[in-house]
């Protein structure tokens, strides 16, 4: 069985060009927790401490109660797609071991991240079409 990833390795996730916030936002908590919450709260308190892949999983496959070989073995959505980056304004730094971190999008640590030229960056999907 082939196994899919949603791993990178030394790149940032900018948010999107047409996210609706001006600063960072904290997803609402709600009963059952949304995706984005789930993965806020994973990040926000453990940089670094997960992949991409443990936390998309986590969030969204765990819960449902599928295998995460059975999770993996068809392409999942990245962060490139998370409402995390799309909605509520978190930037994710992944490091060379492919472990992430979320920066709100006014943050020194998300500038400095957008201008380092020794990282790939990679743009969230728009919210809408063009």
């Amino acid at each position: 069985m082939k196994t899919h990833t949603t791993n990178y390795s030394n790149v940032f996730i900018e948010t999107a060009e047409d996210c609706p916030v001006k600063t960072a936002e904290i997803p609402p908590e709600k009963e059952p927790k949304t995706a984005a919450r789930r993965e806020y709260e994973m990040l926000a308190g453990s940089p670094y401490r997960y992949t991409s892949d443990d936390v998309i999983y986590e969030t969204k496959g765990e819960p449902k109660g599928i295998s995460r070989e059975e999770f993996f073995s068809k392409g999942q959505p990245c962060f490139r797609a998370s409402a995390l980056t799309k909605r509520y304004g978190w930037g994710v730094h992944s490091d060379a071991e492919r472990k992430i971190a979320i920066y709100a999008m006014e943050s020194e640590e998300y500038s400095h991240l957008k201008s380092d030229e020794s990282i790939d960056h990679v743009k969230v999907m728009r919210n809408k079409k063009k």
